[in-house]
Parts: structure tokens; C-alpha cells; sequence
């Protein structure tokens, strides 16, 4: 079965014909259950996300700050394991309808196989992975598989990144560039940065792939500024902070719904 590469191409794509930035937001699996995981997916999506980054929970997330560091440690003493992310994707993605990517480090991936993790990924109906720690020049067993699965390989880019580094990423990546705003690990910042405006046009010097931006988007206004330089505007610690801070997961899903509300509006406002 082949994986929903295409139904990501097209779902960035349509943004782009709407004249505004795609919505993508990122929420760990097995976070704060398996199940309550589930229908955090499904209410931001009712919220107005185009697209969904199910995080693969682990034990030394060196990109994620506190916020999800935090939420990992949960959905790790809940006892997640990948079983439980690939039936998040596939209920996920069966229930909305839009792509669902997973969002890992590569231990877990090396260690599962990557032949068995790209063929359940493509079975459950999943659009790629986003792989934050995986040198390109070390990809190419990974993009192998994910090509013959009809899988995204989006690879992150820093404002660290030099022009010719730049190139060879976006020259290996599929699906779209997850341009990381600033140096330094996730969370909700008072701003995002000039860094980010320039990184996306370094990087759109290199790529016809949408560059879409992460690291510290947290509400309406900062997604607004972003969706103005950006082709996607990608928010998560945002959305486990809500989630933390509900006294129940019904007040959970309440809020990260109302959340990814508020930022599809900002997203529409470039």
C-alpha cells in the first residue's frame, strides 16, 4: 500500500492557491492516553489544521523543550510504543481525512527497521516523517524505502544552515522543508525572529518544495506574521501546553480546538 505523499503535495498546494499559509499542527501519540491522543488529532483538525505531525514520544528528544519533553515523559510511562503511533495515524488520518506525518528521532526508527517502519506507516494511511537528527548524507537507506512506500522524507533546516548545506538538504527532501525559526529546542516564544523571513528565502533559493516554519508560533498574531513569509506555519508546543494546563481532557480538546481556531484565522490574516 503507498503511503499519502500526494495528499500532502495537494493539501499545501491548495493552500497556496488560497493565497495563505497551510496550518500544520504537532501533537505527540499515547499523549495524555493513547485514545485521548487520538481525539487531540481530531479536534485540532476540527479547530481548521490542514495537516497533522503525530510526535514518536522519546526518551532524549533533543529539539523539544520542556512543554513536550514533559508530555513524552507521559505518553512513555503510559507505555507507548510504535504500535500505538501507527494506529494513531491510521484513526486519525480515517477520521479527518487530512495527512498525518510522524514527527521522529532516527534511534527508534534504526532499531524498529526501517523496511517495517516505512510499510506500516504507508499501510495506516500516513503522508512521511519529519526527521530531525538524520544527516542527509546518512538518509539515503531511509529515502529508499520511503519513496517505494509513497512516503514524505522532510528534513530540518536552521538559520545555522550555510547556502550549500541549504541545497543539499532540500535536494534530498520531499513533501515540504521544515525550516526551524531560531537555534534552539521548541516552545512558545514573545516572538518568533527575523531569522525565520531570511531562512525561508535562503531556502526557497534552493527548492521548489513549500518551506514551512516551527519553533515558538504560538498564537493567531505570530502565526499571521509567519503565514506572511511562509508556505506553513507549524505549531506544537502551543498545543500541549493547552493540553497540559486543562484541568480534564474533555477541557483539552476544548481548548486545542479553540487554539488551532484562532490560528487558522491568523494564518488567513497574511
Amino acid at each position: 500500500m503507498s503511503g499519502n505523499i500526494e495528499l500532502l503535495n495537494t493539501t499545501l498546494a491548495a493552500a497556496k492557491a488560497e493565497d495563505r499559509a497551510a496550518l500544520i499542527a504537532y501533537l505527540p501519540a499515547g499523549f495524555p492516553t493513547v485514545d485521548g491522543g487520538i481525539e487531540a488529532v481530531k479536534a485540532v483538525v476540527a479547530g481548521g489544521a490542514d495537516i497533522v505531525e503525530v510526535g514518536l514520544p522519546h526518551s532524549d528528544p533533543v529539539l523539544d523543550g520542556p512543554v513536550i519533553q514533559t508530555a513524552d515523559d507521559i505518553a512513555l510511562r503510559g507505555g507507548v510504543r510504535i504500535a500505538d503511533v501507527m494506529r494513531t495515524v491510521r484513526e486519525a488520518h480515517e477520521a479527518t481525512g487530512v495527512p498525518i506525518l510522524v514527527m521522529t528521532y532516527w534511534n527508534p526508527i534504526d532499531r524498529y527497521g526501517v523496511e517495517r517502519f516505512t510499510a506500516e506507516l504507508a499501510e495506516a494511511g500516513g503522508a512521511g516523517c519529519i526527521l530531525p537528527d538524520l544527516p542527509v548524507q546518512e538518509s539515503a537507506l531511509w529515502r529508499e524505502h520511503a519513496d517505494k512506500h509513497g512516503l514524505a522524507t522532510v528534513f530540518v533546516v536552521a538559520p545555522s544552515s550555510q547556502d550549500a548545506r541549504l541545497a543539499t538538504i532540500t535536494a534530498a527532501g520531499s513533501g515540504f522543508v521544515y525550516a526551524a525559526s531560531l537555534m534552539g529546542v521548541t516552545g512558545t516564544r514573545a516572538s518568533v525572529g527575523a531569522q525565520a523571513q531570511e531562512l525561508v528565502v535562503r531556502t526557497r533559493a534552493t527548492t521548489e518544495l513549500p518551506v514551512c516554519v516551527g519553533l515558538g508560533v504560538s498564537n493567531a498574531a505570530q502565526a499571521a506574521e509567519v503565514a506572511g513569509f511562509a508556505d506553513g506555519v507549524i505549531v506544537g508546543s502551543a498545543f500541549v501546553k493547552a493540553m497540559l494546563d486543562a484541568p480534564d481532557e474533555a477541557a483539552g480538546l476544548e481548548a486545542v480546538r479553540s487554539l488551532a481556531g484562532d490560528l487558522a484565522v491568523g494564518v488567513r490574516k497574511r
